[in-house]
């Protein structure tokens, strides 16, 4: 019988290049976490936009503040559509009413199917008819020069 010693001793070198494989595959990882998290971390241009508006019109604060602690942002975007329109959208469409702000509060309080093809506008009862007059005069400011940085002075221009 041989001496387990020994058998230890006699096995094949383990060759360097798994190790190697392994440590890049280990690297390659952390760097994609760390890529995913400064993407999620970093303020989109549709936050600035946001809070440009808010600080060129502070009225308007409380209508964002009122839009973001509802569910509206899960279904749309400020330049963006996602399940519905964007903001930036709904304010071009109906920024030349003279009702449009009490038309969307009552799509906001009401709902609405069929006005942005069949995409179903949830009722939001909850909502006072005050809190979604001030959300629907945030979403009418919504226009593509509110996302630009110009400062108050030049829009006075």
């Amino acid at each position: 019988m041989t001496d387990p010693i020994d058998d230890e001793e006699n096995y094949p070198p383990r060759p360097r290049w798994i190790g190697w494989l392994i440590g890049l595959v280990m690297l390659a990882a952390a760097l994609g976490v760390a890529n995913i998290g400064w993407r999620i971390m970093r303020v989109s241009s549709a936050e600035q936009a946001t809070d440009v508006l808010v600080q060129n019109h502070p009225e308007l604060a409380a209508g964002k503040k009122l839009v973001e602690q509802s569910d509206c942002m899960r279904c749309h975007g400020w330049d963006r559509k996602f399940v519905g329109p964007s903001f930036v959208s709904i304010a071009q469409k109906y920024s030349a009413q003279s009702d449009a702000q009490s038309y969307i509060a009552g799509k906001i309080r009401g709902g609405s199917v069929g006005v942005w093809g069949n995409v179903i506008m949830p009722r939001h009862p909850q909502i006072s008819d005050e809190q979604s007059l001030q959300m629907a005069g945030w979403i009418l400011a919504a226009t593509p020069s509110a996302s630009s940085t110009a400062s108050p002075a030049e829009e006075a221009k």
